[in-house]
């Protein structure tokens, strides 16, 4: 009896586990900005596999192609005047099993579209997966750009005809060039996101099918395995919105002011031994250097992506210079480096390695842009460094020549308050429960946020009251409810953003604690605003033991 026992309680696990993967893919699955629907094909009386039905799309799916609720439509049904050229692309992937990426015009509703499709395997479930997105504004923009590229030409050659406004069109010329060559970089970068997230949604789908599969099987040894592929996935996920959001300036920061001093030479065993033996790292701290407003995880991170890259321009060996100076920038100065003129602190990572060429430094911060071998590098490291830096009021430049090393410079502006107290390093513990009576306000327009949030509260004792939007939530702020600390996403609907329900809220409550939680944050909101005393900021996604540990100690904090 109790083996038996064992195995029931095993199994629910198993069942538990496999409920909490299959959520997790399901967040990932309605959240991403692209469209996504899978496919399976059938037999009709146009021959074999000559129809499709949409048997899993998400929320993003009728935004991009103009079409409700397309679960369950079959394709000739669908757009019965193109289903031929549908059907001939996504029936190739499935007979080859090869990957593809195409444009083509959705014309029942036209929408030109971007795509990129992926066999399900096994074959025999007759399944394709398709990522896209709606590029209609984009190709318009490039027939208004080919337009105006023509006016200019024309321009141009009148006035090189006149000999009088040479230069100006000249100058007009080289604009069209650059805003040529950023719509390339969107294009690659487009590519790049569909490539990885078709690896991960990959990773996630198959785990969670195979885990599926085990437990109606009984066999729950593997359980764990596939759980641990599924949330590696989701987390490589996250990463990779991550870059992109820093690469897009549209990351949110906790900017606080740093001794970049102190920081650098906390970094320095690290450093060492991510580089390597072969590699001396020399440290040169300048004396009296100014404070700057930063956020300090962030800049590490980004010193310790251009460590690596200078390693691996170096592969016998060499020597990685870190130096700090302070620097006073003139308007001629400024100018070569695209910033306002006044004070800065530079930080370099100079390397004795292979250098680069004009044409690799001119490309050096585009997105998945690499001279690493393929599967080496995903092209994202120093895109995300610029992105950080620019978001931060500096800039970043690069000094190199062919065979006689690189140097990496980034300019951050000097901050004339005081330094921060240099935090104490966090020790993650089990939280502490809740005091009878304390109670927290959720605030999430997602109801599977709000449900995971208020599960964790529940957890730790406390009584949770939730909103959808910023309107409801103020309503019950505005109460005599008891609100001990108010979570809320920053972008709500209803016309309300987090950061303005929090104001509002402190018009009444002026000692209210608030935790925004978010993975977006517009600049006027949280990017060049300071948070005030007794708010804090929790990036998404973020780890439930994670979000309990801040809870408490917010409620705790006299501050």
């Amino acid at each position: 009896m109790k083996a038996r026992d064992g195995s029931t309680a095993r199994l629910r696990e198993a069942e538990e586990a496999l409920a909490e993967s299959e959520e997790r893919y399901r967040t990932l699955f309605e959240s991403i900005d692209e469209g996504f629907c899978i496919i399976e094909f059938f037999d009709g009386p146009h021959g074999p596999l000559s129809d499709y039905i949409h048997i899993e799309a998400n929320p993003a799916y009728a935004q991009h192609a103009g079409i409700p609720n397309v679960v369950g439509q079959k394709l000739r049904e669908m757009v019965p005047d193109e289903a031929d050229a549908w059907v001939a692309r996504y029936g190739a992937v499935l007979r080859t099993g090869k990957p593809i990426r195409f444009e083509q015009e959705l014309v029942a509703t036209g929408r030109q579209l971007e795509l990129a499709a992926f066999r399900i395997e096994p074959a025999s479930r007759r399944q394709v997966a398709v990522l896209f997105q709606d590029i209609t504004a984009r190709k318009k923009a490039e027939v208004a750009l080919q337009r105006l590229n023509e006016t200019l030409e024309q321009r141009v050659n009148d006035a090189i005809a006149e000999r009088i406004r040479e230069q100006e069109r000249l100058r007009a010329t080289e604009e069209a060039l650059r805003q040529s060559q950023k719509m390339e970089a969107v294009g690659q970068l487009t590519g790049g996101i569909a490539h990885d997230f078709n690896n991960l949604l990959t990773g996630i789908m198959g785990s969670l099918e195979l885990l599926r599969t085990r437990v109606r099987q009984g066999r729950v040894d593997d359980a764990d395995r596939y759980i641990m592929a599924a949330h590696s996935a989701s987390r490589r996920a996250a990463s990779l919105i991550h870059r992109l959001l820093a690469f897009s300036r549209r990351q949110p920061l906790d900017p606080k002011p740093t001794d970049v001093n102190r920081l650098v030479m906390g970094m320095e065993e690290l450093l060492r031994r991510t580089v390597g033996p072969q590699i001396a790292v020399d440290v040169v701290t300048a004396g009296g250097l100014w404070s700057t407003l930063i956020d300090a995880p962030q800049l590490e991170n980004a010193l310790l992506n251009l460590c690596i890259n200078a390693r691996d321009a170096m592969p016998d060996g060499g020597r990685i210079t870190i130096e700090t100076a302070n620097k006073w920038l003139d308007e001629r100065a400024a100018a070569e480096r695209d910033l306002p003129p006044g004070q800065y602190l530079s930080v370099c990572v100079t390397d004795t390695g292979t250098g680069m060429t004009p044409e690799v430094m001119a490309n050096a911060f585009d997105p998945f842009f690499t001279t690493k071998p393929m599967g080496q590098g995903t092209g994202l490291g120093l895109s995300m460094v610029y992105g950080f830096v620019r978001q931060s009021g500096g800039q970043v430049r690069i000094y190199s020549e062919l065979g006689h090393g690189t140097t990496m410079c980034l300019y951050l502006p000097r901050h004339y308050g005081t330094e921060a107290d240099h935090a104490a390093v966090a020790v993650r513990m089990e939280p502490a429960r809740a005091q009878a009576g304390e109670t927290v306000m959720i605030v999430d327009d997602e109801p599977t946020v709000r449900m995971l949030v208020i599960d964790v509260l529940h957890d730790q004792g406390y009584a949770a009251v939730e909103a959808k939007d910023g309107p409801e939530a103020l309503r019950i702020l505005q109460s005599d409810a008891r609100i001990d600390l108010l979570i809320t996403d920053v972008g709500l609907p209803g016309g309300m953003n987090g950061r303005q329900l929090a104001d509002a809220a402190r018009v009444t409550r002026p000692d209210l604690k608030v935790l925004f939680i978010t993975g977006y944050a517009e600049n006027a909101i949280i990017g060049n605003a300071q948070l005030a005393p007794r708010m804090q900021l929790l990036t998404k996604p973020f780890v439930m033991e994670d979000l309990a540990s801040r809870i408490r100690g917010m409620i705790e904090s006299d501050d």
